[in-house]
């Protein structure tokens, strides 16, 4: 590996002008004049403080080696040439540029001539050293050039040892040359601290290269190994790794190979043995994964000789010590980053990670290690950036910091193995110091809790003699992100599901009575408030009236959007908004009637507005009449009044629809060398109003958002990102449509209309119309063909939608939009289930954040985290569907239900809602939720003292509850049965179920009919008559028949306005 690693380094440094092998390198003499030109300032700004007031400075590189190394000599050849050029002398002085080395090299230097006397003025000298010779001729020569230009103190580098005979012999020249010398080393670490755009851009590479191997490899990788139970050691898995990183394509990664190399061995450490520093080594030892244990993985790698790092820690079923001293790193580490700012000290950043560490976990400030991190670039440690306590340099724009940060011989005595009983964590970043504040380079593989934990289930020794303390360490493995061993047993997976959510339940209840206690009932009432009308002014004076015609008609201004009436021989003005209702009729003398009522204040459904308000004591004119015998004009007039006063009030609805919106942030567009990513030909939800063909559009991501735009020049929509919640990409599978939605945090206008859901689609077939009608046969070459043809359409524009999500979430990647925590989420099918949200069936389906259904309008987005619990209803044998109640933390928001939710699906909701970390309770009626929330806002005290949400959990014991003598009799069908008519009729009226008056009669003769039928006579009958009917829906009628004939033989529960807890039915 050792050979393939200096392969790669030496292609890195000396680029080919070709792009190959076997032609001539070429220097970028531009690049090549900029930076001498940076060089030759910064020693002249900083002779004194950095460069040890030298007159000249050597720089001297050794001879080529197959060890990782990194020297200042090497990087400032490639920093200033482009390559590194073993064995070559460089001195540096005001007037002139010494170089010896072979002719070869003399030959690629030759051409810096000329732009180093542009740049800055210096003549190049080159000394070329023979095959045979040793160099002291050429040596000689360059020292007594410097010395005759007035150099008294030689710079050079105290800190590197000679290697080789050339650099021994420059290094004796050196000492015996009579000039003092000076450690440069200060003035190059400063000249390489700030990274210029190009720099910058091969950081990332490799960052992107290191993140995507830790990704998509290294952690696939242990997955695997632990999943299997692997026997794998560190050293194995470090050349694995060291493989992936030099075989870029197959991480996903789409850099050249030979541009590419690795900082150090990829480094493995588990089983009690960690060593936190760069240069620690993966041992032989098989990787450790038992319970409580802890892996550590770092991958660095280098692009055009440009280093990155990345460094994660892993915990396997961990313990209390271990979770808490992770979330104390993650949050050091944030800390650490936020403190990258430009004119601050670097000292700053490590008394951040220290202010979080002594804060949250005093008692782990021992194990903190020294540094936060040290600066990177060409070497993988700069030295002068050192991210400690002591160092009191400025840090500037365009400076990349490996963010390094862990704890250290940390001791869990709980762990029964000594493997296990001392671990280590680390966290390591590459992050640019941007424009825009830091940038983490390496991001895209995460390091949250829920992506680093892995659980176990208990052994199965442990499955067979279950406790409660093993039951619960169950539990809490539901709740990381993996579960790598499962447990298959229903029963145990039931009672493990039931203490979880008994365990949810108490959580529950203490958040809503901190929130309630703290006056939190409710975020505000979403309800919008009414503003008042501006004053509504037809003509400003009387000189804007139009001319009167020669005799007195009503006329319809159009422009001023008035009405002129005639009264007593003049024009009276009335704007249209004051006409409430405007008819007309006719008599039987052909006379024709036109009748205007107006809106005047304090009659029903008139509220006073600014006019009224302003104008207190005036008298107003409520209703006027005209009669004529023009009964087309009569009728002309009415349809213009009718016209006239739709446009007004869509356009003043417009404006305060408008008026309540939130102002957004304006689009910034991407410019010409930039394009924005596109994709086209969609349709849009809500559509535009107006009339004519409706457009296909194209959706573009800018630089702080969406434009989607049609050919019509009115027809566009901007979405910030700011402004979105959640988004969601669904391919198109059982769908005609491929999605792109947005679930908007604010308002926002489509044309006309007011809207939070932004969709944009495209259909993925044809639509395709039999013309023969006849019935073609599975087996037409002609059908398969054009089969074939839909599904090779729908998979690319799957591909199409799924790409541009892709590249979008690498934009919110970015630290600018770090805060807005957008990530386009997909919905999980496989827990989909039917449903009606509003009036029709709907197939509802989770994503990781949200419950949606995004194919039919209106749009279906519930947000899980604004979710307090949910309630089955209607959860009972014999019942075929139920509904679910969804109550939110906003108390003042109104409850949703999703009705007819097949019984199928009810062991898959209750395991996702579990998983989810969601309390839900069962009943077997539908609960009056205004009036139950109206209580507890009103006095959330008795809500607290009464328990909290366990009313509604019927598995408590009823030992309290009114009638529970009764409970306990036997099966009493004649005595229950004719209470039961009218008491069934009274919970349905208390139910959110609404019926009519015909399916209760029926329902009602059906009942009288079942009289003295045994139950399993009821049941046969009912299957019977679902098979002739070839119908297995539920509906209304249906529903109310079952209900009669199950419940109406049962004792019935209590009213729907009383919360206690129904007693349950034998």
């Amino acid at each position: 590996m050792a050979e393939h690693r200096n392969g790669n380094s030496e292609q890195s440094s000396l680029k080919s002008s070709g792009g190959g092998g076997g032609v001539s390198y070429q220097i970028d003499l531009e690049n090549f004049a900029k930076r001498l030109k940076a060089l030759y300032g910064n020693w002249k700004e900083n002779k004194g403080e950095l460069w040890g007031n030298c007159d000249a400075f050597a720089v001297a590189t050794p001879p080529a080696s197959e060890d990782l190394r990194y020297l200042k000599s090497s990087a400032l050849q490639i920093w200033l040439l482009g390559y590194e050029f073993p064995e070559t002398i460089m001195v540096f002085a005001r007037k002139q540029l010494h170089f010896l080395c072979s002719a070869k090299k003399a030959s690629l230097i030759e051409v810096v001539r000329k732009s180093a006397k542009e740049a800055v003025g210096a003549e190049v000298v080159i000394h070329v050293k023979g095959k045979g010779e040793d160099g002291s001729v050429q040596m000689d020569a360059v020292l007594r050039a410097v010395r005759e230009g007035k150099g008294s103190l030689l710079g050079y580098l105290a800190k590197e040892a000679p290697e080789g005979a050339l650099l021994e012999l420059w290094s004796g020249k050196i000492k015996d040359c009579g000039m003092e010398v000076a450690d440069v080393t200060n003035g190059l670490s400063d000249l390489f601290a700030v990274k210029d755009v190009e720099e910058q851009k091969n950081v990332r590479k490799a960052a992107f290269l290191t993140a995507s191997v830790m990704k998509n490899f290294v952690v696939p990788k242990l997955e695997q190994v632990i999943d299997e139970e692997q026997k794998v050691s560190h050293s194995a898995l470090m050349d694995e790794t060291e493989k992936a990183v030099l075989q870029p394509a197959r991480v996903k990664a789409k850099l050249r190979p030979e541009n590419v190399d690795i900082c150090y061995p990829p480094i493995f450490q588990s089983g009690g043995q960690f060593d936190l520093r760069p240069s620690a080594t993966s041992n032989d030892e098989n990787l450790y994964y038992e319970s409580a244990s802890v892996i550590i993985c770092a991958v660095g790698s280098r692009y055009n000789s440009y280093c990155s790092n990345i460094a994660r820690t892993f915990l396997i079923d961990a313990n209390s010590l271990q979770s808490k001293a992770y979330e104390v790193l993650l949050k050091a580490q944030e800390a650490a980053i936020a403190a990258l700012k430009p004119g601050e000290k670097v000292s700053s950043v490590y008394q951040a990670v220290l202010s979080v560490v002594e804060r949250d976990a005093p008692e782990l400030v021992p194990n903190l290690t020294k540094s936060a991190g040290t600066g990177i670039g060409l070497e993988f440690r700069e030295s002068g950036l050192t991210l400690n306590a002591k160092n009191d340099r400025v840090m500037k724009q365009g400076m990349i910091f490996n963010v390094s940060l862990g704890f250290q011989n940390l001791q869990s005595p709980q762990n029964s193995s000594s493997k296990g009983q001392n671990f280590s964590l680390l966290l390591a970043d590459t992050v640019v110091l941007g424009p825009n504040g830091p940038d983490i380079c390496t991001n895209i593989s995460s390091k949250a809790v829920k992506d680093v934990a892995y659980s176990f289930n208990e052994d199965e020794e442990e499955e067979e003699r279950p406790k409660v303390k093993q039951e619960t360490s169950r539990i809490d493995a539901l709740m990381s992100k993996t579960t790598l061993r499962s447990d298959h047993l229903e029963h145990n997976k039931e009672e493990a599901r039931r203490l979880h959510q008994a365990e949810l339940a108490r959580q529950k209840n203490e958040e809503t009575a901190r929130r309630l206690a703290g006056g939190g009932s409710g975020n505000g009432d979403s309800r919008s408030v009414s503003r008042p009308s501006s004053e509504l002014i037809a003509y400003k004076n009387v000189n804007d009236l139009p001319f009167p015609k020669a005799d007195l008609m009503i006329q319809i201004d159009q422009k001023n959007e008035a009405i002129l009436l005639p009264i007593y021989g003049s024009m009276v003005p009335f704007h249209v908004s004051t006409v409430k209702t405007v008819s007309n009729q006719s008599d039987t003398n052909r006379n024709s009637y036109i009748r205007m009522i107006f809106n005047i204040p304090g009659t029903a459904f008139s509220p006073h507005d600014a006019n009224s308000l302003k104008h207190q004591g005036s008298i107003y004119l409520k209703e006027v009449s005209f009669r004529s015998k023009d009964s087309r004009h009569i009728n002309e007039i009415v349809a213009q009044i009718k016209t006239l006063r739709r446009q007004v009030a869509s356009r003043e609805s417009e404006r305060a629809e408008r008026a309540t919106l939130v102002t957004q942030e304006k689009l910034v567009l991407a410019n010409s060398k930039i394009r924005p990513l596109r994709l086209g030909d969609l349709w849009i939800r809500p559509q535009f109003g107006g009339r004519g063909r409706k457009q296909l559009g194209t959706l573009e991501a800018h630089f702080n958002g969406f434009r989607y735009s049609t050919s019509k020049p009115d027809e566009r929509v901007d979405i910030m990102y700011a402004n979105i919640k959640h988004a969601f990409f669904q391919p198109a599978e059982n769908e005609m449509i491929c999605i792109i939605h947005f679930h908007l945090r604010n308002h926002i206008m489509v044309g006309t209309k007011k809207t939070k859901d932004v969709q944009f689609y495209r259909e993925v077939m044809d639509m395709v119309q039999n013309v023969g009608g006849g019935r073609r046969s599975a087996y037409d070459p002609d059908e398969i063909e054009e089969e074939q043809r839909e599904r090779d359409r729908k998979n690319k524009i799957n591909m199409e939608f799924h790409t541009f999500a892709h590249r979008v979430n690498d934009i919110w990647d970015q630290s600018q939009f770090k805060g807005l925590e957008l990530e386009f989420d997909q919905p999980l099918r496989e827990l989909g289930f039917h449903g009606v949200p509003y009036k029709a069936t709907a197939f509802i389906v989770p994503t990781s954040s949200c419950l949606v259904e995004l194919t039919e309008t209106p749009f279906l987005v519930i947000t899980l985290a604004e979710i307090e619990i949910v309630n089955l209803e209607r959860v009972g044998f014999g019942q075929k569907n139920f509904d679910m109640a969804i109550i939110f933390k906003d108390f003042k928001r109104d409850v949703f239900r999703i009705d007819s939710i097949p019984t199928t699906s009810l062991e898959s909701i209750k395991e996702w809602l579990n998983t989810t970390d969601i309390k839900y309770y069962e009943s077997r009626l539908n609960l009056n939720w205004r009036p139950i929330l109206k209580t507890i806002v009103d006095d959330p005290q008795k809500f607290i003292d009464d328990g909290g949400w366990e009313f509604l959990n019927m598995d408590a014991t009823d030992t309290d509850t009114d009638g529970s003598e009764e409970s306990d009799k036997g099966y009493e069908p004649s005595d229950v049965e004719a209470e039961s008519e009218s008491e069934d009729e009274e919970s349905e009226s208390a139910s959110l179920v609404e019926s009519d008056d015909e399916g209760e009669e029926e329902s009602e003769e059906e009942s009288e009919e079942e009289k003295g039928k045994t139950w399993e006579e009821l049941e046969r009958e009912a299957s019977n008559a679902d098979r002739e009917r070839g119908d297995d829906s539920d509906s209304e009628d249906e529903r109310r028949r079952r209900k009669m004939k199950t419940f109406g033989k049962s004792r019935p529960g209590p009213s729907s306005g009383s919360i206690t807890k129904r007693a349950k039915m034998r």
